[in-house]
């Protein structure tokens, strides 16, 4: 049973900035996150994705973003989609058995993220 839906905007331009500073970076992004990233030409719009991703977690779950940010919540993308990951202390927040699904895409100026959470209701 879907139990959260949350959907996130970022835009590119804006994390462009805000990644010029290493200590943003580290603070805010799981050095998954960071690899990914820069092994791209344009390392923003993935940074801007994961952002948006935890944004959308934070909703679809009814945590507060200080709950899910500075590296407790990031994405995992491996071969096939994208993977919302979270640490012991953010899965101690939520109820037993939750799945997260995420959706990332970017357009232009601007990365969306989704998630679902399916789980008991």
């Amino acid at each position: 049973m879907i139990v959260g839906i949350g959907v996130d905007l970022c835009s590119v331009a804006r994390m462009e900035r805000a990644v010029r500073s290493a200590h943003f970076v580290q603070r805010v992004f799981h050095p998954e996150e960071v690899a990914y990233a820069l092994s791209k030409g344009r390392p923003a719009r993935h940074f801007a994705g994961s952002f948006a991703a935890r944004e959308a977690f934070s909703k679809a779950t009814s945590l507060s973003m200080y709950s899910v940010a500075f590296r407790k919540v990031w994405v995992r993308r491996g071969e096939s989609a994208p993977a919302i990951v979270f640490d012991d202390s953010v899965r101690a927040l939520l109820p037993d058995g939750i799945v997260a699904h995420l959706s990332i895409s970017h357009d232009g100026d601007y990365a969306v993220a989704m998630v679902v959470i399916e789980g008991k209701p």
